[in-house]
């Protein structure tokens, strides 16, 4: 099944709600920065996150950043997303490797550890918005939960799920965002806390095969649920010599005649797709020669 996400209205418009199915995207995560489980869980569970919330922004050139700053050996996890369904991410520590909390448990919240969730929106104003709230569990799903409740005063259902396979590839990943839009009748709240409260996990349901939609209408049964739309997910990295070019102009002047004086190519890498740039002298001295012009 190809990752997507879906986007879906219920209670008469009352609810919004989403949805993805994100296996390909985190394996593809796990195989560029060569993951344990516990770190694909940990940076698997904050892409899926992070894909939906990208699609809750409403310009196209809109950006999401949600960064998880813990003292448990993972270090900070990081994702960006886009409207777009584009999402990528890094571990500061992905070689990390704890014991499980329980037999096939994941000890996602021990690697994370206390600390920080920082959301980061940029919307094309002269400021980026940032939220950010303490770590409930380190879980991820709850910590986001918690954030939306304190920061964007919206409650929320957030539901992460991830299993590996015995290879330790990437076997399902996914999850959903339930939120009640402004207004909404609290006879619809409360009844919509005790479904999703009777749930034993979204994993199960990822393992049954549901896809986004047959998730959302096995959570929102009985909510008159309506599908508005389907928007592809993938694991993508926007970088390009191009623009590591202008980052090195960006240091400025002096420092860009500093790493010509060292006689010595300058290596650049990307943490999010671990690609490794290099730039000889010459580049360096063509690079400054240009700037130079059109300045």
């Amino acid at each position: 099944m190809a990752d997507y996400i879906v986007r879906a209205h219920a209670a008469d418009k009352q609810v919004r709600a989403f949805a993805a199915t994100t296996a390909g995207l985190v394996e593809e995560a796990r195989i560029i920065h060569r993951t344990t489980p516990v770190a694909t869980a940990a940076l698997g569970r904050l892409l899926t996150a992070g894909a939906m919330m990208g699609r809750m922004l409403k310009g196209d050139n809109n950006l999401l950043t949600l960064q998880v700053t813990g003292d448990g050996p993972l270090g900070m996890l990081l994702a960006t997303a886009d409207a777009k369904g584009n999402v990528k991410g890094y571990v500061s520590h992905p070689e990390v490797s704890v014991p499980p909390k329980a037999p096939g448990k994941l000890d996602v919240g021990g690697a994370v550890g206390k600390g920080m969730l920082r959301v980061i929106k940029d919307l094309g104003l002269k400021e980026p918005y940032t939220g950010q709230v303490e770590l409930r569990s380190g879980e991820i799903a709850e910590d986001l939960a918690y954030y939306f409740a304190v920061s964007e005063q919206v409650p929320s259902a957030v539901a992460l799920g991830f299993l590996t396979d015995t290879d330790c590839s990437v076997r399902q990943a996914g999850g959903f965002i339930i939120q009640p839009l402004p207004g909404c009748d609290e006879h619809v709240i409360s009844t919509l806390e005790e479904k999703i409260a009777k749930l034993e996990g979204i994993t199960g349901l990822l393992v049954a095969g549901l896809s986004p939609e047959q998730i959302l209408e096995h959570v929102l049964d009985g909510f008159e649920l309506e599908i508005l739309e389907q928007i592809t997910a993938r694991y993508h990295c926007n970088c390009s010599r191009e623009k590591i070019e202008q980052v090195v102009l960006s240091l400025g002047s002096k420092e860009v005649e500093s790493m010509i004086a060292n006689n010595e190519p300058v290596e650049i890498h990307c943490h999010f797709c671990n690609t490794r740039y290099v730039l000889s002298v010459a580049e360096l001295e063509r690079l400054l020669s240009e700037a130079g012009q059109q300045g």
